[in-house]
């Protein structure tokens, strides 16, 4: 297998639906994994995402969990996920769904760098970044 850079969220008891949402999102493969299917059964968190992995037919690849119990959950506090290319159709088809629901915190318009871009949360509180460059010729 390849290295490769990908994000991994940690979500408060939904990880289910947020990766559900982002194969909505982004189309592709969603492999699920409970902490049920690994080992505890019976416990209450049971049903709860120990490992979720999205791969995408856009070549992304997006990981998370709920989590685990015991340990603190603060969302938002240390990170981003970007979303950068030049396909102005698929990057604002994206930017339409994460931002839906969700705030804006920077429009997604035309920057002083040239290329579009904003920021948002989208309605599970992960930040993103979409940037559209002009086309590489």
């Amino acid at each position: 297998m390849v290295s490769r850079l990908n994000p991994y969220l940690s979500f408060d008891g939904d990880a289910r639906q947020a990766l559900e949402f982002y194969k909505e999102v982004f189309g592709g493969d969603l492999a699920l994994n409970t902490y049920g299917n690994f080992g505890e059964p019976g416990a209450p968190e049971s049903d709860k995402i120990m490992h979720g992995m999205l791969e995408t037919p856009s070549g992304f690849t997006l990981m998370g969990s709920d989590t685990p119990p015991g340990m603190d959950y603060t969302p938002g506090s240390n990170f981003s996920v970007s979303l950068s290319g030049d396909d102005d159709t698929e990057l604002r088809g994206y930017w339409e769904k994460l931002s839906a629901g969700g705030s804006v915190a920077v429009p997604l318009d035309k920057q002083m760098w040239g290329d579009i871009f904003g920021m948002c949360t989208d309605r599970f509180g992960t930040p993103w970044m979409v940037n559209i460059s002009e086309p590489q010729g």
